[in-house]
C-alpha cells in the first residue's frame, strides 16, 4: 500500500457548501478544490483521520463510536442546512491505534465513544466522498492550542500514514470572521509566509510553523488561533521532505489555501 500523505485543507464556512445564493458562490471554490482532493492521493484512503478545528480538550480524545451522530455546531443557517446526513462508519479500531501511538510517544490520549462529528469533520468530508464510504476518525485539538505540542502529536501519528490513513487537518488558513468580506491583505501575506515555512525539514517546518503570530499577516488572520492548529498536525506527520501547495484560492476577496506533507 503505498504511503498516504497528510493534507490540511480550508473546510468552509459553516455548511455554505449545502445552500444556495452569494454564500454558496463565495464558497464554490473552495467546494471545488475539495471535489479534487481524492483525485491528488495515491489512492482511495482505508481510514480518515481528520483534526477538526471546533473540538478542543484537555486530553487529545478521539471519537471510537462505530456511527458517531452529527454535531450541527453552527448558528442561523437555514432549516436545510441542519437536516444535513453523513453517514460514514466510525472505526473504533483506527481511535484506539491512534491514542495508542500518542501514548507510545509520552503524550496523553483518550478515545471517546460517545462523541460525534461536528461541522469540521461532516462538511468537508461529504463533498471530499460525498458516498460516505470511507471511515472516520475525529481527533480534538489541545486546549493549550501549542503549535509544537501540536506538531508531535502529528509525528507521533505518521505511522498511520503506512497503514492506508489519511491524516486530514480541517481547519481554515485564514479565520479573521469580521474581515472575511473584506479585501484583506494580511491574509496574502499569511500565505506567501505559510508556503514558504512548509518548505523546510520537520525540525524546520516546526520551529517556523511554532512561531506563525511573528509572521506578516499572521495575529491579523487568525485573531485565535484554532483554525491553524490542524495545520500544525498535518506538517507534523509528514517526514523531512518539503511541503507541498496543493492549492490557493479565496472566499471573496479574502485568501485560503491547502497543503500536503509527504
Amino acid at each position: 500500500m503505498p504511503r498516504m500523505p497528510s493534507i490540511f485543507i480550508p473546510h468552509g464556512g459553516g455548511p455554505s457548501f449545502f445552500m444556495t445564493g452569494e454564500r454558496k458562490i463565495q464558497y464554490q471554490p473552495t467546494e471545488d478544490f475539495l471535489r479534487s482532493v481524492q483525485h491528488l492521493l495515491p489512492e482511495k484512503p482505508k481510514t480518515i483521520l481528520i483534526i477538526t478545528a471546533h473540538w478542543e480538550t484537555r486530553t487529545p480524545s478521539f471519537t471510537g463510536g462505530t456511527n458517531p451522530g452529527l454535531i450541527f455546531d453552527y448558528f442561523g443557517f437555514p432549516p436545510e442546512t441542519y437536516e444535513l446526513t453523513y453517514p460514514a462508519l466510525g472505526s473504533p479500531s483506527l481511535a484506539q491505534r491512534a491514542a495508542d501511538l500518542l501514548k507510545e510517544a509520552g503524550l496523553p490520549a483518550l478515545v471517546e465513544t460517545d462523541y460525534g462529528w461536528d461541522h469540521g469533520v461532516f462538511i468537508p468530508l461529504k463533498v471530499m466522498y460525498p458516498e460516505a464510504d470511507v471511515p472516520v476518525v475525529a481527533m480534538s485539538l489541545h486546549e493549550s492550542l501549542n503549535p509544537e505540542l501540536h506538531a508531535h502529536f502529528g509525528r507521533a501519528l505518521a505511522p498511520l500514514r503506512d497503514e492506508g490513513v489519511l491524516i486530514v487537518g480541517s481547519g481554515m488558513s485564514y479565520h479573521n470572521l469580521r474581515h472575511f468580506a473584506d479585501y484583506a491583505p494580511e491574509s496574502f501575506a499569511f500565505h506567501d509566509w505559510i508556503d514558504q515555512a512548509v518548505q523546510g525539514s520537520w525540525q524546520e517546518r516546526c520551529d517556523q510553523l511554532g512561531n506563525w503570530h511573528a509572521a506578516p499577516g499572521g495575529r491579523a488572520s487568525h485573531p485565535r488561533e484554532e483554525h491553524l492548529l490542524p495545520l500544525m498536525v498535518a506538517s507534523g506527520a509528514g517526514s523531512d521532505l518539503p511541503g507541498r501547495v496543493i492549492w490557493r484560492g479565496s472566499v471573496g476577496p479574502t485568501c485560503i489555501g491547502a497543503w500536503a506533507f509527504d
